[in-house]
């Protein structure tokens, strides 16, 4: 299970295991994280935890949140970031797990969360071209269609047009880390996608998404970095 690291001056302070959903850091008592220091924010900041995954946010605090010296809004957190507020330090740590291989590029969970990359944006690894795709692994027995139907992206464009992703985990990331990411989550009333990190938000259907996380439809399209896929539900 993911934890952070509280340190100050290379003093550890504190250990906070990441085992709600959302976790809130700042100056303010009713935090998960109180950090009594006039440089932080009252609320200033929120991970939310997706099972092995976390994503970090700020909360528009005054003093900004930096990830290993950078600057941030949104980040998917990743093995031994260090996450600075003020003087103080939170290093995320998870123990990573090994990854898998899918036709579309590099598909795994672990530190960087299960993550699906389209060859357009980023170059497959660990698969020779032409290589046949792994089997996926089965649906659970529940889905989210209530009629055991299972979430597919399928590509529409670029050199692996036709070529599919079976969404059979709980949360499933595409893009590229640092650059666009999205996250789709299987629920029990469907599959949902959130924009994680980027300036720039996918599109659905040509709209661009908002902040909240939007329920697929069937036949769908998403766009990340110029790189489309339909949605849809196979029995």
């Amino acid at each position: 299970m993911p934890k952070l690291i509280l340190s100050m001056d290379g003093l550890v302070l504190k250990e906070i295991v990441l085992d709600k959903p959302r976790t809130t850091i700042g100056r303010k008592p009713s935090n998960d994280v109180q950090i009594d220091n006039l440089a932080i924010s009252g609320q200033h900041a929120v991970i939310t935890t997706i099972l092995d995954d976390a994503f970090l946010e700020d909360q528009n605090s005054t003093n900004g949140t930096y990830v290993n010296g950078q600057p941030i809004k949104k980040h998917v957190l990743r093995n031994n970031d260090i996450v600075e507020l003020g003087k103080y330090r939170l290093k995320y740590i998870v123990e990573p797990a090994a990854p898998a291989v899918h036709a579309f590029g590099y598909a795994g969970t672990g530190a960087d969360g299960p993550v699906f990359v389209p060859p357009e944006v980023a170059p497959a690894a660990g698969r020779a071209p032409g290589a046949a795709a792994p089997e996926m692994p089965p649906p659970p027995a529940s889905s989210p269609a209530g009629s055991g139907a299972v979430g597919v992206m399928q590509l529409l464009n670029g050199p692996n047009a036709g070529r599919e992703l079976e969404l059979t985990k709980s949360l499933t990331t595409l893009g590229k880390p640092g650059k666009q990411v999205a996250a789709i989550t299987r629920r029990v009333n469907g599959y949902f996608l959130t924009h994680v990190e980027g300036e720039v938000f996918p599109r659905v259907n040509g709209r661009p998404l908002d902040a909240q996380a939007r329920r697929l439809d069937e036949h769908d399209i998403v766009e990340m970095a110029g790189v489309k896929m339909e949605f849809f539900l196979r029995p």
